[in-house]
Parts: structure tokens; C-alpha cells; sequence
């Protein structure tokens, strides 16, 4: 059974830095993409930021020069460190991996219970 697990959410105040965690874990085959997603009270989920397995990243425009997505494939995780946070960034964050369990010659895409971050003074 595949899991991931995600850490490091919590309040901060305006301008201050987050780094939230996601490790992947199970019978996994290989990952392809990871990303994180968030979700602010009354909003749709919306990309944050995603990651190939070769490195390439996309960030949404609000969070551009102010988040930084990295991976670390020997250990299946992925890191979103956010700096210069704003209250405009407070909702849930979810790890998204697109990846093929073991035996499975298609890949799925799973999804972290989410940690929350709060961005107030």
C-alpha cells in the first residue's frame, strides 16, 4: 500500500518561512511528478508548485520567487520551502505524487491528508 506522509505545517507570522515534507512510501514502482497543492476555506485546491523526476518545476505565479519545490528521488521525497509568507497563503497543503505501484504498468496519482499553514500576526 502506498502512503504519503507530510510534515513541517504550523502558523507563522507575515514574511516569515515555512518548509513542509512529503515522503513517499510502499510498494512503489516509480514516481513521475510531485507536486503540492493547497486549499484555502471556500476555494477550489489549486497547484502550487510541481517537480519531474528530472528536475523541472512549475510554480503557480502567486507563490513565484517566493517558494522553492526540490526533490530527493533516492528517498522519494519532495520539500516545498516557502519564504516571505503571506496571509493570503493560509489553507492545507496536500503532496500530490503521480507514481506506479509495484506490478502496475500504469501510474495513479495519490494524495497526502494535508497539513495545514497559517500565515498570521
Amino acid at each position: 500500500q502506498v502512503q504519503l506522509v507530510e510534515s513541517g505545517g504550523g502558523l507563522v507570522q507575515p514574511g516569515g518561512s515555512l518548509r513542509l515534507s512529503c515522503a513517499a512510501s510502499g510498494s512503489i514502482f516509480s514516481i513521475n511528478a510531485m507536486g503540492w497543492y493547497r486549499q484555502a476555506p471556500g476555494k477550489q485546491r489549486e497547484l502550487v508548485a510541481a517537480i519531474t523526476r528530472g528536475g523541472s518545476t512549475n510554480y503557480a505565479d502567486s507563490v513565484k520567487g517566493r517558494f522553492t519545490i526540490s526533490r530527493d528521488n533516492a528517498k522519494s521525497t519532495v520539500h516545498l520551502q516557502m519564504n516571505s509568507l503571506k496571509p493570503e497563503d493560509t489553507a492545507v497543503y496536500y503532496c500530490n505524487a503521480n507514481l506506479s505501484p509495484t506490478g502496475f504498468r500504469v501510474a495513479f496519482d495519490y494524495w497526502g491528508q494535508g497539513t495545514q499553514v497559517t500565515v498570521s500576526s
